[in-house]
């Protein structure tokens, strides 16, 4: 091991799990002067090495946005040189099988008004089907919205109870519900209304739909992929400076813990293509930046550490989604007006939510990449399915015919005469959170019962340092894992060899709410708290 100042030994920490949160969390501590070493099952976690199908053409696992908040990516690009990898923020459409339902345009575009009012106008137009009335039904969202962060305790109050349950009490009409509502869940967070908590459901609309009249705003990466053009140059970077180790194609299979000292002293590995198995030793600290089935896995092998840290066994039970991703390229150019849709109310979607992107128009600069280098010949499709266990079950084949003769066609009819010249689909079973009902108190905490573990991801309990939407949010993944890094420097659990004193990576807050969204919290919470104090609570918390 590496020595600095006198008397102090340069660390080693073990973080497991390659997502954003893995990468995040290696950031904090490399830099820091921290010994780290990565490892995930992915054959290449360093994004150098991209997925391609088995002819070369480039694939990704899911289509993900880049939102307006997203403070801390954003400065990533930056840090690193990137320059523009995005595209410019991009509308979006929702189909359904009698056309198109609504569009989401670029809110930043339209004259600013204080939120909602400025969302109201910008899209009053913009629903082709659902009439005013509904619309206006949702009104009563927004004070449970406002009232929903009033405390630990309403917090888990709106948690306890399921989104669906929460829409109904507060007179939501069934058509918004089933034409707007119940499909942006379904490709937010993944599952239907009645499957999630309430809180987390709110959480993902304000943060996204009432703290700003532009925080939907969304684009994309410009060309090949996130793995590509953010992972692969931060990982050549902290590799290169920082000798970080990434230990590809490898799971965690059992963290050891030390009776004398009750910290974990080695990890358990296995290789995912020969089976073998290995130890990692000298380990001073372990970040946890796995997902509830990862978690499972690892900590059925774990029995001390489970005894000693019981919450990472109970997050261990909670749900997790299966998602199935699909691109297609066509024989012809197909015009579709906006980049990103949504399908929502298809019988043939089998309960599941559906995404489609027109990479060929979000890639445009760099469509022969999209080809593998061949000639370009039409159109390129990137689609995922949520909550798909169903169609998981369906052969690769019924999941193509089912997007170019059921899906598709709805959004352009042009796309009935196209024909597909090569396809992937791949399957992801339980690669996503479940934000059930009752969830949150089984989520994990950052910091654990173990002091040198740690958790990181977006659905990561993070206390005092919560970061934008108690949810699925690749910003807020990056962020725990940041702040778990810097739990560990702060604590002293981990220290680097090379610096005076130890340095925390720094973490730019969300910008602040608007001025009224800030003054209706301030309003509801000093009604509310005295009256609750007798209890009187809103009518929707109180059945």
């Amino acid at each position: 091991m590496a020595e600095g100042f006198p008397g102090k030994k340069q660390s080693h920490a073990v973080v497991i799990g390659a997502g954003w949160a893995g990468w995040g969390a290696a950031k904090a501590l490399c830099e820091a002067g921290v010994r780290v070493t990565l490892m995930d099952g992915m054959a290449d976690p360093t994004g150098s090495q991209p997925l391609t199908t088995p002819s070369g053409k480039p694939f990704e696992a899911g289509t993900r946005g880049f939102w307006k908040d997203y403070p801390n990516i954003n400065a990533l690009t930056a840090e690193l040189g990137l320059g523009s990898i995005f595209t410019e923020f991009t509308t979006s459409a929702f189909w359904s099988p009698e056309g198109l339902e609504a569009t989401a345009p670029v809110f930043g575009d339209a004259p600013l008004w204080p939120s909602p009012l400025g969302q109201v106008a910008a899209t009053i137009n913009n629903f082709k089907r659902l009439p005013v009335a509904d619309r206006l039904s949702i009104a009563g969202l927004l004070y449970a919205m406002l009232d929903l962060n009033r405390s630990d305790a309403v917090y888990r109050s709106y948690d306890s109870i399921d989104a669906l349950t929460l829409f109904r009490q507060l007179r939501i009409s069934d058509r918004m519900i089933d034409d707007f509502l119940r499909p942006t869940l379904l490709v937010g967070l993944f599952k239907p209304p009645e499957e999630l908590s309430a809180a987390v459901t709110m959480e993902l609309l304000y943060y996204y739909a009432l703290a700003h009249q532009d925080s939907f705003d969304v684009r994309w990466i410009r060309s090949k992929s996130i793995a590509e053009q953010l992972i692969a140059p931060l990982s050549e970077r902290l590799q290169e400076q920082h000798q970080l180790e990434v230990l590809g194609g490898t799971l965690a299979t059992r963290l050891n813990v030390s009776p004398e000292t009750q910290a974990i002293r080695s990890v358990g590995t296995r290789s995912v293509t020969t089976g073998s198995t290995g130890l990692i030793e000298d380990v001073d600290a372990v970040v946890l930046a796995v997902s509830a089935k990862g978690m499972g896995a690892l900590m059925a092998q774990s029995p001390q550490c489970g005894a000693l840290a019981p919450e990472l066994v109970r997050a261990a039970t909670l749900g997790s989604i299966d998602v199935v991703s699909i691109r297609l390229w066509l024989d012809r150019t197909v015009p579709v007006a906006d980049p990103a849709n949504v399908f929502s109310r298809f019988s043939a979607l089998r309960g599941a939510g559906a995404t489609f992107f027109m990479l060929d128009q979000l890639q445009r600069e760099s469509e022969q990449a999209l080809w593998g280098d061949q000639p370009p010949q039409g159109s390129v499709i990137a689609s995922d399915f949520y909550n798909a266990s169903a169609i998981a079950e369906l052969s690769d084949q019924e999941i193509v015919d089912c997007l170019m003769q059921d899906l598709l066609p709805i959004a352009q009819p042009a796309f009935r005469g196209a024909r597909v010249v090569d396809q992937e689909v791949r399957r992801y079973p339980g690669s996503v959170s479940l934000f059930s009902p009752g969830s949150f108190s089984k989520r994990p905490p950052m910091e654990t019962s173990l002091a040198s573990v740690v958790c990181a991801g977006d659905w990561v309990r993070m206390g005092e340092k919560e970061h934008g939407a108690k949810g699925l949010c690749q910003e807020r993944a990056y962020v725990c894992g940041l702040e778990a890094g810097n739990s560990l420097l702060r604590r002293g659990i981990v220290r680097g060899a090379d610096l005076p004193r130890t340095l925390q990576h720094s973490v730019i807050p969300i910008r602040a709410d608007e001025p009224q969204v800030v003054l209706g919290r301030a309003l509801n919470k000093l009604v509310m708290d005295p009256l609750e104090a007798f209890g009187i609570q809103w009518p929707w918390l109180a059945s």
